[in-house]
């Protein structure tokens, strides 16, 4: 499946592939990439067969967020003069902000496999995804701030929880580059692989691996770990009773205990599809 921002490839092991698709344009946002982000996304979820999503690039950038020339528009130099303009204003950013919420909605893993620049809007991106791999030459900048605004896609929510507090201040802050080598140690990304090569390999090897467990038991982690981010132990427990009982099958249990002893890969069941609202 073909858009004009990204292409989709659907795998029979369950692995979906989205590449970034503008490298003329540095794989860079506009309006319109963020609709078409999120409703893939959201058919990917509803249809139940896609287990792991890994979000790629083609050419030399992951992608250089979003495009400047949207901010010389009117509906953005103008959308705050007013108190109705900036209620609408708030609409809208919101409305943009659930576009990359539908990856952490997501019952699936979603793999964030960077090279070059991952800067502005794409770090928004990246941090919304559940794990991050980079190539060597990757580098991470909260751009925004470079142009006279605060970044507000979600990076300045999520980053604080994935690197350490102070870190995310400081890139914030000052948005200094933190290259591939220096993301690694603070835990913004999981690995870093030599070249795009390299990059792509390891993301489908580490997306295969998690598409060969039990795709209820991966969902029902996901929930667990995304509930207990933003809530206290005790109330993360408590969640994570409800949560069990409501995925506990001991059927798909025995499937995976002898799959595991043999050493082979299990035939489980695709998650149930989700009915159109």
């Amino acid at each position: 499946m073909s858009d004009r921002f990204f292409t989709l490839e659907e795998h029979d092991d369950g692995v979906t592939r989205l590449t970034l698709s503008r490298p003329e344009r540095m794989n860079t946002m506009t309006p319109a990439f963020f609709p078409a982000l999120r409703d893939a996304v959201v058919r990917l979820n509803a249809e139940g067969r896609t287990r792991v999503l890994v979000i790629d690039s083609s050419g030399k950038h992951f992608s250089a967020g979003m495009a400047l020339d949207v901010f010389g528009g009117d509906a953005l130099t103008l959308g705050t003069r007013d108190a109705r303009r900036r209620l609408a204003f708030q609409d809208g950013l919101r409305q943009l902000m659930h576009c990359f919420d539908v990856i952490e909605q997501a019952r699936f893993p979603v793999i964030a496999a960077i090279q070059g620049a991952c800067v502005g809007g794409a770090l928004d991106l990246a941090c919304v995804c559940d794990l991050r791999v980079c190539s060597a030459d990757a580098f991470f900048t909260v751009q925004e701030i470079h142009i006279g605004m605060a970044a507000d896609l979600g990076v300045l929510q999520r980053l604080p929880k994935i690197v350490p507090p102070g870190v995310a201040r400081e890139m914030a802050y000052t948005g200094e580059r933190v290259g591939a080598e220096r993301a690694l140690q603070i835990g913004l990304v999981n690995a870093v692989l030599p070249n795009l090569d390299a990059l792509q390999a390891h993301a489908l090897k580490l997306a295969q691996a998690i598409a060969a467990k039990s795709p209820l038991a991966v969902a029902g982690s996901k929930l667990a770990i995304n509930y207990a981010v933003d809530h206290p132990t005790a109330d993360a427990l408590q969640q994570m009773s409800l949560l069990q009982s409501a995925i506990f099958d001991i059927d798909e249990m025995a499937t995976a205990i002898e799959a595991w002893k043999a050493k082979q890969s299990a035939p489980f069941e695709a998650l149930t599809p989700v009915a159109p609202v």
